[in-house]
């Protein structure tokens, strides 16, 4: 059976985020084309590496420019319509909706659409929607409306996804389905004791914007360090600089030099980072299904999370971690501050952690449920 993938990035689109479905496709005999805007050599040779044929196209992955949208929808559905696939399967926000008219009108057979996550557009902010996001809500809402009528299926993350996104995009709810976390190879995050025997580290896995909670985890770390400052608190994580709402270099150079926390700059491994680090923490305002969430998981770390989309799904209130309420600093210090002074609580709700990884997580029995929701086989 011949099938396209249609992400947006290479990475970590199809090199991290599908990699082992790419394998596991191809090792089932199927011809897979994986689709992206930003191949590179090495990329390239990574993507055929592992079976697959790669194709590069064009998307305008931010703008809202109809023109330019419409001239890549024509172009992708020129290459599905020489292509010919069975099954067009195309994930994240533009690719989902643009990939999935460009397949209907190819005549592709099957079509499927991912919504990892609704997106900064749907990510309310403490003082709530601004007048800009709501506009830009009901734009998406259209396009969803038109692109997802033309997709025989489309899968989300978490159950709040679908709810919300029905509210301003008329979407025929038999072709919705949760599918849950995509999963990860969990032999490439191998569980490991916390060692209680350092000082207590906390670490934030995001890129450093508002929206993942940045500013919330700097000033709970600066709250708790006042008790006990020997606790460590590190960011994993790029800046955004052409983001209003991100934290600036000037800031994050300020929290560094005043010892707040640790920032090691870009690191390979992240694995290594959570393994050496007691408890993860992600304060986000709205998530898909955070995958840093369930590498920390995997490894046996407890989470602190916030309760809403997408990260309320990562954690059973005080059996594996804590949920707390969004923007809520003092909440989120208490809890943290509660396992510094109660370390054997880290270690149970870390196992706690890992025993869910391990049933819910393994991508190797997520893929072929997947692969049966795309095209029937297993």
């Amino acid at each position: 059976m011949k099938i396209c993938l249609i992400s947006q990035n290479v990475t970590p689109g199809l090199l991290i985020f599908r990699k082992h479905f790419i394998r596991f496709l191809v090792n089932k005999g199927h011809e897979v084309y994986a689709f992206a805007i930003d191949y590179t050599p090495e990329s390239l040779k990574a993507l055929e590496d592992l079976g697959a044929i790669p194709v590069s196209y064009q998307l305008n992955k931010t703008g809202l420019n109809p023109i330019k949208d419409i001239r890549d929808t024509y172009r992708l559905y020129k290459t599905l319509k020489k292509l010919l696939p069975d099954v067009v399967f195309s994930f994240f926000v533009k690719p989902s909706v643009y990939g999935s008219i460009a397949a209907g009108l190819a005549g592709v057979p099957r079509k499927i659409a991912m919504l990892e996550g609704l997106g900064y557009i749907h990510t309310p902010c403490k003082q709530g929607m601004s007048l800009k996001k709501r506009l830009l809500q009901r734009v998406h809402g259209l396009l969803c409306s038109i692109g997802y009528a033309f997709a025989d299926k489309v899968l989300f993350l978490n159950p709040d996804d679908p709810r919300d996104l029905s509210r301003v995009a008329f979407l025929n709810k038999s072709k919705l389905e949760v599918l849950g976390p995509i999963g990860l190879d969990l032999q490439a995050y191998p569980f490991s004791e916390p060692d209680l025997t350092k000082p207590i580290r906390f670490i934030f896995i995001a890129r450093m914007l508002a929206e993942k909670g940045v500013f919330e985890y700097l000033m709970a770390a600066r709250l708790v360090k006042a008790r006990f400052p020997e606790a460590e608190f590190v960011i994993l994580g790029g800046l955004d600089p052409d983001n209003p709402a991100a934290l600036t270099k000037s800031q994050l150079d300020d929290v560094i030099a005043e010892g707040l926390i640790i920032y090691p700059g870009h690191v390979d491994n992240v694995r290594d980072w959570i393994a050496d680090s007691h408890v993860f923490v992600l304060p986000s305002y709205r998530e898909g299904f955070p995958r840093s969430a369930q590498e920390a998981m995997a490894i046996g770390r407890a989470v602190i999370t916030t309760d809403v989309p997408g990260c309320r799904e990562t954690v059973v209130n005080g059996v594996n971690g804590f949920l707390v309420p969004p923007w809520n600093i003092e909440a989120l210090s208490e809890k943290i501050l509660y396992l510094i002074e109660h370390p054997d609580e880290i270690k149970r709700m870390g196992a706690e952690s890992y025993r869910i990884a391990v049933e819910r997580f393994d991508v190797h029995k997520i893929n072929p449920v997947l692969a049966r929701i795309i095209i029937g086989c297993d």
